[in-house]
């Protein structure tokens, strides 16, 4: 009963931060007539969530947020230092051999989990127009070569499928497979 509770409650706690990132993140535009009827806008900052955040709200990276979860990694892709994370897909995370992911999210496999998942971060926030080709070293330790062909990223054998999805505390870039570290075999 217990454990029922606590995962009805982590659910609604994950879907009011979404909702709240989705909600903080639309603009909004106000304007106001000043007393001698001139126009004068009102404008509003927008706030941008955190990487956690913003990986929330986008429905093809649920995965990756279940796994971020899994692996204890929130709080640390919610700091406030600038990172680049390249976000596998849903279906990314779908195309891992039968049964991989199930495994990985097992307590017991946490280690694993976070050396895939921190191999996917870079520290800086990193935009598309800032990417060089070459080799980056990442969060995990190890080395992940990118290629930049005629403005196509390619991270590791994973296409950029979506850039510079801004965070308040880095970059997301959307990637279409898993990369695996060198030393990590499934």
């Amino acid at each position: 009963m217990n454990s029922l509770f606590s995962k009805t409650f982590s659910k609604t706690v994950s879907i009011a931060i979404a909702t709240t990132t989705l909600l903080v993140s639309a603009p909004s535009f106000a304007e106001t007539k000043s007393p001698a009827n001139h126009t004068t806008p009102v404008t509003s900052t927008q706030t941008l969530g955190t990487i956690v955040e913003i990986a929330s709200a986008n429905s093809s990276l649920k995965t990756l947020v279940t796994a971020i979860k899994a692996a204890g990694l929130v709080e640390i892709l919610s700091g406030q230092e600038p990172l680049t994370v390249f976000a596998p897909t849903d279906a990314a995370f779908k195309a891992l051999p039968k049964g991989t992911l199930a495994k990985l999210l097992q307590p017991e496999n946490q280690d694993t989990l976070v050396k895939i998942l921190t191999y996917h971060v870079v520290p800086g926030a990193i935009t598309s127009k800032d990417i060089k080709a070459g080799e980056i070293k990442t969060v995990e330790g190890a080395v992940v070569k990118v290629q930049v062909r005629k403005g196509r990223v390619t991270v590791g054998n994973a296409k950029v499928t979506k850039a510079d999805i801004k965070a308040s505390n880095g970059v997301i870039h959307v990637i279409n497979k898993v990369l695996l570290p060198p030393d990590v075999k499934l």
